[in-house]
């Protein structure tokens, strides 16, 4: 017993040990941080993908139902569905059946939006777009505005607020944040049946 305690023949090879496999323990960490920072994007482009292509599921799902008729005030309430979004800072907006950067410069007011019914889109802030396809028959999307009677109505043409504005123009689009519930209602207008968005 004597003996054990006093062989110290190895005891100055116990901190170079040490400092061994703290190094390696220090560099898994490294390697670990540097997979976890690659794998963010990808992460978040994955939860991005889901969440258009539910909401696109939802707005598939209300095509067939009921379309209100908003002139008629005693019309019953269309088919409905709600999207929930919580996309990350990098997405610039998404967009229902139009394309309001067709030149992808990050300015949307300054060309005409192009008409893609039957799309999703989004587009990142660099510039890169994706988009999901709504199949089946066409799908039309128009913003809402509440009138004067606080009822839901298609957007209508400033020069004449009687028409709804033309097919080529309509679209629905939700700029950065891109965060919360949005109110889809199937509503009908000149024989046309239109997804009109509540916000």
């Amino acid at each position: 017993m004597r003996q054990f305690f006093s062989d110290t023949m190895a005891a100055d090879t116990i901190p170079l040990k040490l400092v061994v496999y703290l190094g390696l323990l220090a560099a898994v960490f490294i390697l670990l941080a540097q997979a976890w920072h690659t794998a963010i994007p990808i992460l978040e482009d994955a939860a991005i993908k889901d969440q258009a292509e539910t909401a696109s599921l939802s707005i598939r799902s209300i095509q067939g139902g009921y379309a209100r008729n908003p002139v008629d005030t005693y019309s019953p309430e269309g088919s409905k569905c709600s999207l929930d979004f919580s996309f990350p800072a990098s997405v610039r907006y998404i967009s229902f059946g139009v394309d309001p950067d067709p030149e992808c410069n990050g300015q949307l007011n300054d060309s005409n939006w192009t008409l893609e019914n039957n799309t999703i889109i989004y587009q990142y802030k660099n510039g890169v777009k994706k988009r999901v396809f709504l199949e089946g028959k066409p799908v039309h999307f128009v913003k809402g505005e509440r009138n004067s009677e606080g009822i839901w109505t298609p957007l209508e043409d400033e020069e004449d607020n009687k028409t709804i504005l033309a097919l080529e123009k309509t679209g629905v689009v939700i700029e950065y944040p891109v965060s919360g519930e949005f109110l889809f209602e199937m509503v009908t207008r000149n024989s046309v049946r239109y997804t009109m968005s509540y916000f």
